[in-house]
């Protein structure tokens, strides 16, 4: 007795077999994370180390050799990089696919600690980032104006637009990229700071000296409380300009004296356009388990609303949405499926000229497909541009075994036997061959699977 025999002679049974296996495949394929890509672990760990007015020899070798040597016998690491500039030392260090982030984190850490000492002292302390998972956002905005400067469209973005976004469903937080941060710049003039008599170092102590930042607390009496609040930093243009930077025999020296005082951008190494105009733009990161295609509609939902408040020279402009490849493949399956339903049904028809045989083709190729939802969801897999492309491809294997099995059915019907006697020695004869040819197909895909890095995961 053949396994095909059971559910030919039970059809009860195979109703209920079918019916389960709808049933739990279409709340597997519900709850399978949709990405863009499969899950990948792919981590990079930053240790970026300032050290102002240092050369890039001396941050090259007091500062990035030691953590980098370091950095280099932690484990997980898969290879280094490193670049020393003037005042800034950083080195990357690039884990191995799959590597457990936090244990890499956590020995990277350790080994900073291990040669911190051999660091100069007048060098900041090591700053360690941590980046894992996809560098790409799922979407980025763009914000231009032809008239506001960056640090402008910055400042406004950081205190309405972020804070809407990063309330969206699914996402972990909204970037901006290319902004400017709002700073007050002295422009110092060495011609009349050496007619003055005063150096760079006396500056930095007049603004450390008058702009700081006290807490005084509260006044407490019978039944009252009052709040203190003293006004000791300095809050606009005017005010750093009266500052006071020397005074020696009743001769006062202010800011303005010996520098040019402006509000601008704290700085000016970066610059983004959009259509040839300044811009800032806002990438959307997605949480782990977030789904794109849900935050992306979330995040549509309010653009309207963010839109209708900019300012009025602001324009905005979706540049890069990530979910149109996503929903691309998604409808190219329901393409595919559609076209692969007709071709079959009309071969089966012109062949076979029975519109009862043209209904098995069409019950088994979703049922095969919303059934392998279980399997996916049992190993761990997402609906991504890969699986979705597997599922393509795999709608021919199933198409190409549903037509053996019913051509061979019918040939015994032909032949004179009844239907349930055809089904029955139909299926014990192709059932061993149809097994065969998926396992041999199988087996020539086999090896990608036993490959390292980037090409073994995702295949």
């Amino acid at each position: 007795m053949k396994f095909t025999d059971i559910f030919i002679k039970r059809p009860v049974l195979a109703l209920v077999v079918s019916l389960l296996i709808l049933l739990i495949g279409l709340k597997a394929m519900l709850g399978l994370q949709i990405r863009q890509y499969l899950r990948l672990y792919n981590t990079t760990i930053t240790v970026t180390t300032a050290y102002p007015g240092a050369s890039p020899d001396l941050i090259q070798g007091f500062i990035t050799t030691p953590i980098e040597q370091a950095v280099a016998t932690a484990e997980g690491i898969d290879y280094l990089t490193s670049n020393s500039i003037q005042g800034t030392s950083t080195v990357t260090a690039y884990i191995r696919l799959n590597y457990d982030p936090s244990q890499a984190l956590t020995d990277i850490m350790a080994k900073v600690q291990q040669v911190k000492y051999l660091i100069p002292s007048q060098a900041q302390d090591p700053i360690i980032l941590k980046s894992t998972g996809q560098t790409t956002a799922v979407m980025y905005i763009g914000f231009s104006s032809p008239e506001l400067s960056s640090a402008a469209i910055s400042d406004y973005l950081t205190r309405v637009v972020q804070p809407l976004l990063s309330t969206v469903d699914g996402v972990a937080s909204a970037d901006i990229l290319g902004g400017q941060t709002f700073a007050m710049r002295l422009w110092l003039d060495p011609a009349r700071m050496a007619a003055r008599g005063i150096s760079a170092s006396d500056v930095a102590a007049a603004v450390r000296a008058n702009n700081y930042q006290s807490a005084p607390g509260q006044a407490k009496g019978f039944f009252t409380v009052t709040n203190v609040s003293a006004k000791t930093g300095l809050e606009d243009v005017t005010q750093f300009k009266r500052m006071t930077v020397k005074s020696v025999d009743g001769a006062v020296v202010r800011m303005e004296d010996i520098a040019t005082v402006d509000l601008g951008a704290q700085s000016w190494n970066s610059s983004v356009a959009m259509n040839g105009q300044q811009a800032v733009f806002i990438g959307v990161q997605a949480t782990p388990t977030g789904n794109p295609l849900s935050l992306v509609t979330g995040v549509r939902a309010l653009l309207p609303e963010i839109e209708r408040n900019l300012p009025a020279s602001v324009k905005m402009q979706v540049a890069y949405d990530s979910t149109r490849f996503i929903q691309a493949s998604i409808d190219e399956v329901k393409s595919t499926l559609g076209q692969a339903v007709i071709i079959v049904v009309a071969v089966i028809f012109l062949f076979l000229g029975s519109f009862r045989s043209v209904l098995i083709p069409i019950v088994t190729i979703p049922l095969s497909l919303i059934g392998a939802g279980i399997i996916m969801a049992a190993l761990g897999f997402t609906l991504n541009l890969l699986t979705l492309l597997a599922m393509v491809l795999a709608i021919g294997l199933v198409v190409d075994d549903a037509i053996v099995v019913l051509e061979n059915v019918y040939r015994h019907i032909e032949e004179g036997k009844s239907p349930p006697q055809a089904a029955l020695i139909g299926a014990r004869e192709i059932a061993g061959p149809v097994i065969s040819m998926t396992l041999t197909l199988a087996a020539v895909y086999a090896p990608i699977g036993f490959l390292g890095g980037v090409t073994g995961t995702l295949f």
